[in-house]
């Protein structure tokens, strides 16, 4: 049973600095929510650190995604580019947290696999490699989750075309579907604003 009145945000921020040690390079409260940031060195230790640790217990990976800061506060961001940021729930202790991990390298983001550390991690971190191209090391399964076989690029990159860079159709006369380049034009639409007299009774 967990306990009827679960630490303030406040309290587990200074828990979990404590049992993290030098590990946390940051620990932060905002609107009722406690985020750890650790370097990608000491990403699993401080994961086991989390799940173990009295105080923590954080027994669930309830969601782990890829986060592309390149475009972050318009263009006046100027720290790493990608980050995992990791959902962790304690039952036993009615308490949550997000743990933050910063690629060190913006080129070709690593960080270690959580796989071994919570199963759960598994397809999350599949699709933060679909989707940003971010590679879980020690990760035993690590392909692509929602794009198509043979897929170019990480859609969920900021620099990453909305249009896409190819599009597929059946071709009767082939009998088969084809990938060809994209056929779509980018234009700018202006709404059209139209005003009616007296619409709705009002004057």
């Amino acid at each position: 049973m967990g306990p009827l009145h679960p630490a303030t945000a406040e309290q587990l921020a200074a828990t979990l600095g404590a049992a993290l040690g030098d590990k946390a390079r940051r620990v932060t409260v905002a609107l009722g929510e406690v985020t750890v940031v650790v370097s990608a060195s000491d990403y699993t230790a401080a994961a086991l650190i989390l799940r173990d640790a009295p105080g923590c217990q954080f027994e669930q990976l309830i969601d782990l995604c890829g986060i592309d800061y390149s475009e972050y506060a318009d263009g006046r961001y100027d720290g790493r580019r990608f980050c995992v940021a990791t959902h962790l729930l304690s039952v036993s202790l009615n308490q949550r947290v997000r743990l933050k991990v910063f690629c060190d390298d913006d080129d070709f983001p690593v960080v270690a696999s959580l796989n071994s550390v919570w199963n759960s991690a598994n397809w999350f971190e599949r699709e933060a490699f679909d989707l940003f191209g971010i590679i879980f090391e020690g990760h035993n399964d690590l392909r692509r989750i929602l794009t198509d076989y043979g897929f170019i690029g990480h859609p969920f990159r900021k620099d990453f075309p909305t249009t896409g860079h190819v599009e597929m159709r059946y071709d009767p006369e082939q009998k088969r579907v084809i990938y060809q380049p994209v056929t779509i034009e980018p234009r700018e639409i202006t709404p059209r604003v139209i005003r009616e007299d007296n619409y709705g009774g009002l004057q």
